[in-house]
C-alpha cells in the first residue's frame, strides 16, 4: 500500500505523490499496480502525472490497472485511457441487502440497506419530504418522522436526521445513474435506499393523502440469485475515449456495486466527522471497487505466465471477457432505459464485457505491444516530448494507418471522408497454446498477423455523423474463443 491522497478536499491526491508512489512500487519490485484514482480525462498524456508514471511502470514490465471513473452514464467521461493502462468499469452482482418500505396504502417498496438492524421492523410513522440539507434537518421539521430525500442521500445525512430526532430516512436514487442498481448505505438509523421507479410510487402516495405513513422491514440477511446480473452500473464512466479516440475504453467491467472492502479504523464508515462508528469492513460502490478485482485476476495470470508482458496480460483479460449475464442474455445497462426497460450494453460502457478469470488464464491467443509500439503510437498523436526516445523529435516514427493500428485487443473503426468508406486495420497475435486454427501456428509463442477490411456496402446509407455501431471479431477453435470488440464511428 502506498499513500498518495490527503484527507483534505483542498489537497486531494497530488500528482507528485502519485508519481512518487508508482516509482517506489516499481523500485520495490511489484508485479502489478492497482490504482483506484481518476478524474476528468482532460489533460493530454504528457501533462497527466498518472499517465506518465504508469508508462514508466509498463516499460519495466509492471501491469497497471486503473478505475475508469464514476461519471456515467454521460458519454466521454471515462478516465485513465492510455493504451498501456487497463481501464475498468463497474458492474453489479446478484447480491442484495434487502429492506422494504411499507406504505400506509398497503404498497410495499423494495430497496436496500446496511442499517445495523436492532430489530427486523418498525411501526408506522409519519412521512415528511425534505431537501435533506443539513440546515433543513431541524427538530421542528423532522422530530419523530421518517424523512424522505428526493436524491441519493447517504449515511452522513442519516446522522443529521438522527441528530434532529428523526425516526428514519428514505433515500431515492436518480434514474439515469442507478435505476435498478441500488446502492446500500450504512444508515445510523432505520433507513432504506430505493430506486427511482420505487421513488415515483412513494411520491404518488405522499401526494394522495394528507397524513402519509410508512414502516420499515429489514431482512437481516444477504440475498443472492434473485437479480439480473451483471448489469453495468449507471454511474460507471463511458467512452468514447476523448484523448485517444481510436483506442476503445473502458477495457472491461468487474463487480463494483455494494462491494465488501477492508476499511481503515481511522475513518468512520460514512466518512463523516459526525459519525462515531468505527469498522474493519464497509460496503462501497464505484469503479474504484471494480479495479482491484481485475488486479487480482491479473495476478493469477502473472503467476501462471511469469514471462508475459503487461500487454499480453491485458489481452487475456479483454479477449476472454463475457458479454452475457448469468442467464445467457446480453448484459444490460442500468443507466440507459427505453420504455422502462434497460438497453443492452455497448462496448462504450462495458468494453469487452465482464472479466472471467478462469478463461483469462488460458486465452489461446494474445495481442502483444511493447515500448516501441507505444512510442510509435504517441508519435502518431504528435506527443513528441513524452519519453526520452522523442527528445530529438519523432521523425518517421509514426504508426502506419494511424493510432487505430496499435496492436490492441479491440478495434475502433472510424469512417470519414478520408478513407472512402474503407478502413484497413492490422493486428498480430501470438499463440499461447499449440492448436491448429485458420491462423496456423506450429509452436508456442509464434506470431501471425492478419488484416481486416471494414467497408461500407455501396447501397447502404451511413447513419448520421457521430453515431456508433458495434460488432466483434472472434478467432475460435474447439477450446478457445478469442473475442475482440469492434466499435464503428461514423463521421460522414
Amino acid at each position: 500500500m502506498y499513500k498518495v491522497c490527503i484527507p483534505d478536499a483542498r489537497i486531494g491526491c497530488p500528482g507528485s505523490a502519485v508519481i512518487a508512489a508508482i516509482d517506489a512500487a516499481v523500485i520495490d519490485g511489484v508485479d502489478l499496480i492497482s490504482i483506484s484514482l481518476g478524474g476528468a480525462a482532460e489533460d493530454p498524456f504528457y501533462d497527466d502525472p498518472v499517465a506518465v508514471a504508469t508508462f514508466g511502470a509498463e516499460r519495466r514490465g509492471v501491469f497497471v490497472v486503473l478505475a475508469g471513473g464514476n461519471g456515467g452514464p454521460t458519454a466521454s467521461t471515462v478516465c485513465n485511457v492510455a493504451p498501456w493502462m487497463t481501464t475498468v468499469g463497474a458492474a453489479t452482482t446478484d447480491r442484495v441487502f434487502p429492506a422494504k418500505l411499507r406504505l400506509g396504502n398497503g404498497v410495499t417498496l423494495k430497496g436496500q440497506s446496511m442499517y445495523t438492524m436492532k430489530s427486523k421492523g418498525t411501526s408506522m410513522v409519519r412521512l415528511v419530504s425534505s431537501s435533506c440539507l443539513e440546515d433543513d434537518l431541524t427538530p421542528d421539521k423532522v422530530m419523530g418522522k421518517v424523512v424522505v430525500c428526493g436524491w441519493m442521500a447517504g449515511a452522513e445525512t442519516g446522522f443529521y436526521v438522527e441528530r434532529a430526532g428523526g425516526a428514519g430516512m428514505v433515500s431515492q436514487q436518480s434514474i439515469d445513474r442507478f435505476q435498478d442498481a441500488v446502492m446500500a448505505a450504512t444508515f445510523p438509523l432505520p433507513g432504506v435506499t430505493i430506486s427511482d421507479t420505487a421513488g415515483k410510487k412513494l411520491d404518488a402516495y405522499m401526494s394522495s393523502t394528507p397524513y402519509p405513513v410508512a414502516s420499515f422491514a429489514f431482512a437481516c440477511e444477504t440475498v443472492t440469485g434473485e437479480n439480473r446480473a451483471p448489469m453495468v452500473a449507471g454511474f460507471s464512466s463511458r467512452g468514447p475515449n476523448v484523448l485517444a479516440p481510436k483506442i476503445l475504453k473502458p477495457d472491461v467491467v468487474a463487480p463494483g456495486v455494494n462491494m465488501l472492502r477492508a476499511w481503515s479504523s481511522g475513518m468512520p464508515p460514512s466518512s463523516s466527522d459526525v459519525d462515531p462508528r468505527r469498522v474493519e469492513f464497509n460496503i462501497v460502490s464505484g469503479t474504484s471497487m471494480a479495479c482491484p478485482h481485475v488486479a487480482g485476476a491479473a495476478a493469477l495470470i502473472k503467476k501462471r505466465h511469469g514471462d508475459w508482458s503487461p500487454a499480453m496480460v491485458r489481452s487475456a483479460l479483454i479477449t476472454t471477457a463475457g458479454p452475457l449475464d448469468k442467464n445467457g442474455r446480453n448484459i444490460v445497462d442500468s443507466g440507459t432505459f427505453v420504455d422502462g426497460a434497460p438497453m443492452d450494453v455497448t462496448p462504450l460502457a462495458a468494453g469487452a464485457g465482464l472479466v472471467l478469470p478462469r478463461l483469462a488464464m488460458d486465452p489461446g491467443l494474445v495481442y502483444d505491444a511493447r515500448t516501441k509500439d507505444y512510442v510509435d503510437f504517441l508519435c502518431t498523436l504528435n506527443y513528441v516530448e513524452f519519453v526520452p526516445e522523442m527528445s530529438t523529435g519523432c521523425g518517421v516514427r509514426t504508426m502506419p494507418g494511424g493510432a487505430a493500428n496499435l496492436n490492441y485487443p479491440s478495434f475502433v473503426v472510424v469512417f470519414d471522408r478520408t478513407n472512402d468508406g474503407v478502413r484497413m486495420l492490422t493486428r498480430t497475435v501470438k499463440t499461447v497454446s499449440i492448436t491448429p486454427t485458420t491462423l496456423e501456428f506450429k509452436r508456442k509463442d509464434q506470431s501471425r498477423s492478419y488484416t481486416v477490411q471494414f467497408s461500407i456496402l455501396g447501397k447502404v446509407r451511413p447513419p448520421g455523423t457521430g453515431t456508433w455501431d458495434f460488432g466483434h471479431i472472434s478467432w475460435e477453435n474447439r477450446k478457445h474463443r478469442v473475442r475482440s470488440p469492434v466499435a464503428f464511428n461514423w463521421q460522414i
